[in-house]
């Protein structure tokens, strides 16, 4: 009787353990070393970069508004793709679709997410290389009219020529990109592009049928002061003499108001620095230094519920201290703020003492902790051409890759309708 149960159980484990392998319930490897597993595998589909046609849209709507004096109508490649140049310093700030449409001229690359494909048969998405955040800095900047008038036709034009794209007419516009980072940027026809997929900073000034998560994709604004590239003090915290640091704009519009009532909440307080100041090239090197010293770097909302100082903050180290009650984040579904970041709501912040009195006795192990955690992510804040392995480029891609499942659905859901969308109603 022995015999035979030794024997019923060496079979049933002769067939156990081979059909669990082959389905994947059982990793014998684990059971003989510790490190990690460095056999061959094939790649994941998710792991392919994103495949990216372009559309080669004359200089007029791009990198012709970096240079006046260029008026050849021939779309830019990658022989002659200009640097940022130096003097649309403060445009910088919304230029993600700069970088963007760079990343693609170039080719990819190791470790790019997104490459460029000439044949749109076979792509992911579609890039639209409208610099409508530049367009409207060029153009338009004051709001006047007849000085918009050059950004309105413009839009007009571009939604010309892709009403003749098969590709556009095919998905109503759902599988194309659109950077518009600048609040006001393509306003004239925004409503256009409600079904596209659109990179912003935030969605403070859209309706949810414009613009929403589902989507959109939320970009870094890109950053104005210089990196921090060697901050290695023997001990961060006490080197760091200010408690709280802003400079920066205190009279904005909307949400951004807040910004005012901080000047008498903050004002008598030896540790903290907040001043108001323009966005200067003087000014920019003073809030570094401003920043590099401080534990704590305050971010209310501005215009909308975000603003650039919060990369700035990153890209120096100093603990973002976040106000703002209806802000969206970059990479939130990859990168955990609120393992470097403290947030604050209004109420909170507005209650005299309070936010002060919470940072003045935070823990320096903790803020120790959040200094590491922003120096080993503030390479994805930062915006490179060529780009490089996990930039703040390579992390835009690649969140419009995840949202691919989503513009499929929505695409091939649109391509058997006869009736108004429902959930839309």
């Amino acid at each position: 009787m022995l015999g035979k149960v030794v024997i019923f159980f060496t079979l049933a484990l002769l067939i156990f353990i081979p059909c669990s392998i082959l389905i994947g319930t059982l990793d014998i490897r684990s059971y003989y070393q510790q490190s990690p597993s460095i056999i061959a595998t094939t790649p994941c589909a998710d792991e392919a970069p994103l495949r990216v046609y372009m559309y080669d849209l004359p200089r007029r709507f791009n990198v012709g508004m970096l240079d006046g004096r260029n008026t050849t109508e021939a779309p830019v490649t990658i022989a002659d793709y200009p640097l940022w140049p130096d003097n649309q310093g403060l445009r910088r700030q919304h230029s993600v679709e700069y970088w963007m449409m760079g990343s693609l001229l170039n080719g990819g690359g190791n470790g790019s997410e997104a490459v460029r494909v000439l044949d749109p048969e076979v792509v992911d998405v579609y890039f639209v290389p409208f610099f409508s955040s530049l367009s409207f800095n060029t153009h338009g900047h004051h709001m006047r009219d007849p000085e918009t008038e050059i950004d309105h036709q413009l839009q007009i034009d571009l939604m010309g020529l892709l009403g003749q794209s098969k590709y556009w007419q095919r998905s109503g516009g759902r599988d194309h990109i659109f950077p518009m980072t600048h609040p006001n940027a393509f306003r004239f026809l925004r409503d256009q592009l409600n079904e596209s997929i659109q990179v912003v900073v935030d969605f403070g000034r859209y309706p949810k049928g414009v613009s929403n998560l589902n989507k959109d994709v939320v970009s870094p604004y890109v950053h104005f002061v210089d990196s921090y590239v060697d901050d290695e003090p023997h001990d961060p915290f006490e080197s760091r003499t200010t408690l709280l640091f802003f400079r920066g704009g205190t009279h904005r519009k909307d949400k951004g108001i807040v910004r005012a009532k901080f000047t008498k909440i903050l004002a008598g307080f030896d540790d903290v620095h907040y001043e108001r100041s323009s966005a200067t090239g003087e000014n920019i090197k003073l809030s570094s230094k401003g920043m590099r010293s401080s534990k704590f770097c305050l971010h209310p909302a501005g215009d909308t519920p975000s603003s650039c100082r919060l990369f700035d903050a990153i890209v120096s180290h100093c603990v973002p201290v976040i106000v703002s009650d209806k802000i969206e984040l970059p990479f939130e579904n990859e990168i955990d703020y609120s393992q470097f970041s403290l947030f604050f709501s209004f109420k909170e912040a507005l209650e005299p003492g309070y936010m002060i009195n919470q940072l003045r006795s935070f823990p320096k192990q903790n803020w120790t902790e959040m200094w590491r955690q922003l120096k080993n992510i503030s390479h994805h804040y930062e915006f490179h051409y060529p780009p490089e392995r996990e930039d703040a480029v390579n992390m835009l891609w690649r969140q419009i890759k995840h949202k691919l499942p989503g513009i499929r659905q929505s695409v091939h859901r649109s391509q058997r309708l006869k009736i108004p969308d429902w959930w839309k109603r």
